[in-house]
């Protein structure tokens, strides 16, 4: 929801500073429960629906014509109070990044941005993310969050090797040390002999970060255009796979069919709405700690700048096209023929957002 807010609040400063009239800036959506008319004339009101906010300017479409009206601005200044919104989620995106550099962005990328003489990247221990019940594991007392410090007598520095050891010693009994909230304890295990490749029977995690001090905020703006450009990729992936799915659809081919359910498929998967992001927040914030919410924080920020450029109408990006289009055509937008247009988009908007929102309890299930 923050975040959503900083992106209006971006709309809002900057009609103010292009001479439009902000009427009221909403945190949240009606009905309201406390509004306040601040010294510079814009109406706060705070909202029972926590879905983010909203900015409402004078005059609030293209044909608009009167002093302090969003209509009778400059295309320039229409340009640059849409796009205001994209950029302030970037920035956002830009500060959480360059901060986390300075005491370690997570790395989740093989080629992600380093800068060669400053920054260093940190390998942590190997760590138990999961235990399967009633395996070696299980019976030893190992739990999740457990680091994995030696097995039969070697050090552990990297997955592979533990991997490798347990495959070595499969059927036998050795010693197992780990760390357990700092506290190293040793514990005899049984491993599996078996043709699976799990004699230990857990799940493992080992995360990298990288660390920077001067180039921080190079690495942080670097990252997150790294980060834009893949999530730009992945938005287009989608959108091909589900186009290419619904056409197949229709097709006599039984293979080509199955092709298209797997294409939808792999577009219910990737697809997350309000619901499978706080699926992901608060697991975040409560196994992982604050800097993977930090993290997962830049990235929804970069998600929400990409997603409100996008031409569609009824985001930033589409009024922004439309306005544009119409320009170019040299044609005139009335008021009605936006408001159609926008409510047209809004409605398309709305139903993706009730079938993701299917698709995320469904996933629950």
């Amino acid at each position: 929801m923050s975040l959503v807010v900083a992106h209006e609040l971006g709309h809002a400063v900057i009609a103010k500073r292009n001479g439009v009239v902000v009427e009221e800036f909403g945190v949240g959506f009606p009905p309201t429960f406390w509004s306040k008319k601040l010294k510079n004339g814009i109406l706060l009101s705070l909202n029972w629906l926590p879905l983010g906010g909203f900015v409402k300017m004078q005059g609030e479409y293209d044909a608009a014509n009167k002093k302090g009206d969003y209509g009778s601005a400059a295309f320039w200044k229409k340009t640059k109070i849409l796009l205001a919104g994209v950029a302030v989620n970037w920035l956002v995106a830009v500060v959480l990044l360059t901060g986390l550099a300075l005491v370690g962005l997570p790395k989740v990328l093989p080629n992600q941005v380093t800068i060669p003489g400053d920054t260093t990247v940190i390998t942590k221990p190997v760590e138990i993310s999961a235990i399967m019940k009633n395996y070696p594991a299980d019976k030893a007392g190992l739990k999740t969050g457990d680091k994995v410090v030696r097995l039969a007598g070697q050090l552990i520095p990297t997955i592979s090797r533990l991997t490798e050891l347990t495959k070595r010693y499969k059927g036998q009994n050795v010693m197992i040390v780990y760390d357990r909230n700092g506290t190293e304890y040793s514990q005899q295990v049984d491993l599996r002999n078996s043709n699976d490749g799990n004699y230990l029977g857990v799940g493992l995690d080992q995360s990298e970060l990288i660390k920077a001090t001067w180039s921080a905020p190079i690495v942080g703006v670097a990252s997150t255009a790294q980060f834009t450009w893949l999530t730009i990729n992945g938005i287009g992936d989608l959108f091909s796979n589900l186009v290419s799915g619904v056409i197949m659809q229709f097709s006599s081919n039984a293979n080509v069919r199955q092709q298209a359910s797997s294409d939808l498929k792999s577009v219910s998967n990737n697809v997350s709405g309000p619901i499978g992001i706080l699926g992901m927040v608060f697991p975040a914030a409560v196994k992982a700690g604050p800097t993977q919410l930090v993290f997962l924080t830049a990235i929804i920020s970069i998600s929400l700048a990409v997603m409100n450029i996008l031409p569609i109408p009824a985001l930033d990006g589409g009024r922004w096209f439309v306005a544009a289009i119409y320009r170019i055509s040299k044609k005139k937008l009335t008021k009605e023929r936006e408001e159609k247009i926008q409510t047209i988009g809004f409605l398309i908007l709305m139903g993706l957002v009730v079938l993701v929102t299917f698709a995320d309890v469904s996933k629950l299930f």
